[in-house]
């Protein structure tokens, strides 16, 4: 009996260390790119369960280090969606860095700012330039949480997936006064039924939070995804539904044919329902694509140690 109740004690705190989490502002004193304003920032639980973060002004990630014994040296930082507006924090975010945790993998959940023309000079950087600094941040020190430097990826789920593919595809280009010489290009991409283009299949609402409702056919192009791919582009796996009404599927389908036509290794699939933002819980089908994820990151040698 006493045996059985040490070993649950230890299971407690080996769980309890894989879900430790510690957040951390994204930059030493002012925040680059920023007006002077108050913080006004709210975090709301709705009914649904979903943890909403709103008006998001001082960038941050959260860490969730993986268990030191079957830790293997990648890492993700994780873009919650919510249109440019808000951040699903928890189905998008916090909940998928504790599945990163059981495979290993050293999660970041980001926290990026929204974009606000009332709170930032550049509102078309400001969420890019929250994930290039998190790239810089984790890359930087990588040794304090046992990471491998060159096994850094990135993922989004909705906008936070036009997040992600911004990172994957804009690398070569930092931008804000606080870009430096450091290496910005995410190692691997996943992204979860991801917004890629702001043209006509695009997500309007997205767009319009990012880059205004007037936009010039240079800035919608540049910030089209599906049209900055090269051959530099990181792999990537994807995932959608085919009945994204939110989203369409068109976004996926562009970003793998571009994908494909530059030689980068990438991974798609697409589920016959399951709408939009179902987070890691597609009910239209027993497939858990995190299941899927765990496959393709060990085919690219992700996992081992």
């Amino acid at each position: 009996m006493f045996k059985k109740i040490i070993t649950v004690l230890s299971l407690s705190m080996s769980m309890t260390f894989s879900y430790a989490q510690n957040e951390m502002p994204l930059y030493a004193g002012a925040v680059p790119n920023s007006k002077s304003v108050a913080n006004t920032e709210k975090s709301e639980m709705g009914k649904d369960g979903i943890l909403r973060i709103s008006e998001v002004s001082v960038p941050a990630i959260t860490v969730y280090p993986a268990p030191k014994d079957i830790a293997n040296g990648t890492a993700v930082i994780i873009c919650p969606g919510g249109g440019y507006r808000i951040l699903a924090a928890s189905h998008e975010g916090s909940d998928v860095a504790k599945e990163f945790n059981k495979m290993g993998i050293t999660a970041f959940v980001l926290k990026y700012r929204i974009p606000n023309e009332n709170a930032q000079v550049d509102r078309t950087i400001a969420p890019l330039q929250d994930a290039q600094q998190a790239l810089r941040i984790v890359r930087k020190d990588a040794s304090k949480y046992g990471i491998n430097p060159n096994r850094i990826g990135i993922m989004g789920f909705s906008a936070g997936g036009h997040l992600a593919s911004t990172a994957g595809t804009h690398f070569s280009k930092p931008v804000g006064d606080n870009a430096d010489a450091s290496n910005v290009r995410p190692d691997f991409m996943l992204l979860i039924y991801p917004v890629i283009s702001f043209g006509d299949f695009g997500h309007k609402g997205s767009a319009e939070q990012l880059i205004g409702k007037n936009p010039s056919e240079e800035l919608v192009k540049l910030y089209s995804n599906e049209q900055q791919v090269t051959a530099q582009t990181p792999p990537a796996f994807l995932v959608h539904a085919g009945d994204d009404n939110a989203v369409p599927v068109k976004n996926s389908l562009s970003f793998y044919e571009a994908l494909q036509k530059n030689g980068v290794p990438s991974e798609l699939h697409v589920y016959p329902k399951g709408g939009h933002g179902f987070g890691l819980n597609n009910k239209t089908t027993p497939d858990k694509w995190i299941e899927r994820a765990k496959n393709w990151l060990d085919s690219m040698g992700l996992l081992k140690k």
